[in-house]
């Protein structure tokens, strides 16, 4: 009952509810404005505060006598270096980079794009940025420098903060030559690439605008953090959308400060002191929420991990790291958990560690299967939670808020709405449709603190994506419905972004990739069920009449070409050559059945289907080379 009432003060007080929880942070300058509108119409939250998040997540906790405790325990199993970081140790490195960064001209409002592997001086750089007013935009480091260039070109940084290399197993990711790749393939030129060399024997090429991270740190001097408005940008984040072009999502950053410290607390259930690991990667608004910013701002010890769940060396690690470090919550992806059940499924690795320190799992990022769940939960013995959010959203909207109450858990579901989310599941027509019946994902406005507050440079594509299909609601793109009792369930995306191994990619970017070789006369990418990532692209191509190249040779010059283009994250591995797509009589491929069928769910044909003969010639193509679910 007690999240019953927590939930409504929240939607039916909104203003209050988030003016109290506000006022659990140490503000610059207390905001009075709890809610208004921006010159777009759209809600902003504590318009006339002032505060700084990296003064937040350091200099609040060393003056409140917590200097020595542990901020960041780095644990970097491909390397074999563990190192913990106190407060007062973070707060030598943030103050002087961020020292750096000023006497190099970067000062409030401008941009800075941060591509590094996971490592302490990523945080170091975001933590820096938002010391000094500097909005971040962290770009995932499995990202190629094509990419890397467009979001250069989108958000202009005066600087990049980058590293010598990543490291994977038995495998160096060469950072430095593709930011320099970038670079040259970006129309906007960085003046600075403030470069730190992780010393590991890999030759760095040099260039003029670079400039070395230590040196640049020992020379600076420490400085404090200064005054941000509330609803300042602290960072761009990049999102895949439907037409293939990147979203900057935009953050604020008193909204953010108010929602992490809150999520914290009664969604994730961990007090001050404690240790939280959530799995990620700073590329990813989970790595900026809950590596970075949630723990620090809640005086939690967070785990940088540098490692995969498997293989780093084996099936253990992740236990492993739980039981060395404490680890009371930990919040992973499904994939993770799939790949540690596939090489222990009988969890015997599990039990060499003492595990009695974490208290919840929680799981997210793509949906989870019941399977997945159940396993976990048998295994772990403590509860598993699924729950839904996206990096627009920026922390969790449907949740098990255990700091509440632990509510039944419903596999398949993601359980009850977050506090100051009015999810609602809409029709074609915008009315609320009856519990159990599927419809379109939204959330009543006005979104509660730390969501979205704009997109970078067009705000016409945020109202046009986001605002204009069911007026007075946030539309997520996401399909589901609730059953009686309230639980939310997701079943999807409603457009052609996919969700592989919780990394949202676009689908119409690898079709344009696809469609641009040679000998390709048409094309359609689209996502297939996987056993272990959740969803996989899938690409079809119609050849030329005249083609040189043999059918191997194309399907692997077209799977190189989506992997130099967008990167490995893609896992863009098959193509199927077929004589012709499935097209409605006024041209429009059928994805949505082509995907159907791979995935062997029952469909129906559409009437406007041009010719019904081609799915028999589908349904074979498939067969041979073991298209399906169950193949």
């Amino acid at each position: 009952m007690y999240y019953q009432e927590f939930y409504r003060k929240s939607i039916d007080q909104p203003t209050q509810f988030w003016q109290e929880q506000a006022m659990q942070l140490e503000w610059f300058k207390v905001p009075k404005t709890i809610l208004s509108k921006d010159k777009y119409d759209y809600d902003q939250w504590f318009e006339d505060g002032q505060l700084n998040l990296s003064y937040l997540c350091i200099d609040k906790h060393i003056k409140e006598g917590f200097g020595d405790q542990n901020a960041i325990i780095y644990d970097s199993p491909v390397t074999n270096v563990k190192q913990h970081i106190t407060f007062n140790q973070l707060h030598h490195e943030v103050s002087k980079l961020a020292g750096g960064l000023q006497s190099l001209g970067l000062q409030k409002g401008d941009t800075c794009i941060i591509y590094m592997p996971m490592i302490p001086q990523a945080l170091y750089a975001m933590l820096a940025c938002a010391r000094i007013g500097v909005i971040h935009s962290v770009v995932f480091g499995g990202f190629a420098p094509h990419e890397l260039a467009i979001r250069i070109d989108d958000c202009k940084p005066k600087a990049i903060i980058t590293a010598s290399n990543g490291v994977e197993i038995q495998k160096i990711i060469p950072y430095k030559p593709f930011v320099d790749q970038a670079i040259t393939k970006a129309k906007n030129k960085p003046e600075h690439v403030i470069v730190f060399d992780r010393a590991l024997g890999v030759e760095i090429p040099k260039k003029s605008y670079d400039i070395d991270y230590t040196t640049l740190v020992e020379a600076s001097p420490s400085i404090a953090a200064v005054a941000i408005e509330s609803t300042h940008p602290s960072y761009i984040l990049y999102t895949s959308g439907t037409t293939g072009t990147p979203k900057g999502i935009i953050r604020d950053t008193g909204g953010y400060a108010t929602a992490l410290k809150f999520a914290m607390k009664y969604i994730y259930g961990v007090n001050e002191g404690e240790t939280f690991w959530a799995a990620s990667d700073v590329g990813w608004v989970v790595g900026h929420s809950f590596i970075a910013y949630g723990p620090l701002l809640n005086r939690n010890t967070s785990i940088l991990f540098e490692g995969k769940p498997i293989k780093t060396p084996d099936a253990s690690t992740f236990w492993r790291v739980i039981s060395e470090h404490n680890v009371k919550a930990m919040f992973t992806a499904p994939t993770a958990i799939r790949a540690i059940r596939k090489e222990d499924p009988n969890g015997h690795m599990l039990k060499r560690f003492d595990l009695s320190c974490l208290k919840y799992q929680f799981l997210a990022g793509e949906r989870c299967d019941v399977a997945t769940l159940k396993w976990a939960e048998e295994k772990l013995n403590v509860p598993v939670i699924d729950h839904w959010w996206q990096t627009e959203s920026g922390w969790p909207m449907i949740s098990n808020m255990v700091g509440v109450g632990l509510q039944e858990i419903k596999p398949g579901s993601a359980s009850l709405p977050v506090s100051g989310y009015d999810i609602q599941i809409l029709n074609e027509e915008g009315e609320e449709v009856q519990s159990s019946v599927e419809g379109y994902v939204t959330v009543k406005l006005p979104l509660p603190p730390g969501t979205l507050s704009n997109l970078w440079g067009n705000p016409e594509r945020f109202k046009s994506g986001y605002l204009e299909r069911f007026p007075g609601y946030y539309f997520s793109g996401d399909g589901g419905y609730k059953d009686e009792d309230g639980y939310v369930f997701i079943t999807g995306r409603v457009d052609d972004v996919i969700n592989v191994a919780g990394h949202r990619l676009s689908t119409a970017e690898m079709e344009e990739i696809v469609s641009s070789h040679k000998s390709v006369a048409e094309c359609a990418v689209f996502g297939v069920h996987c056993e272990l990532k959740g969803q996989k692209p899938l690409g079809l191509v119609v050849l030329k009449t005249e083609t040189a190249l043999d059918n191997d040779a194309i399907q692997n010059q077209i799977i190189q070409a989506v992997r130099q283009e967008i990167g490995a994250v893609a896992s863009f591995r098959e193509v199927l050559v077929v004589n012709r797509l499935p097209k409605t009589r006024s041209g429009k491929i059928l994805r949505k059945l082509l995907r159907n069928i791979a995935d062997e769910q029952q469909y129906n044909i559409p009437s406007t289907i041009d010719d019904v003969t081609i799915i028999d010639e589908i349904k074979i193509v498939y067969k041979t080379h073991s298209i399906g679910i169950h193949k």
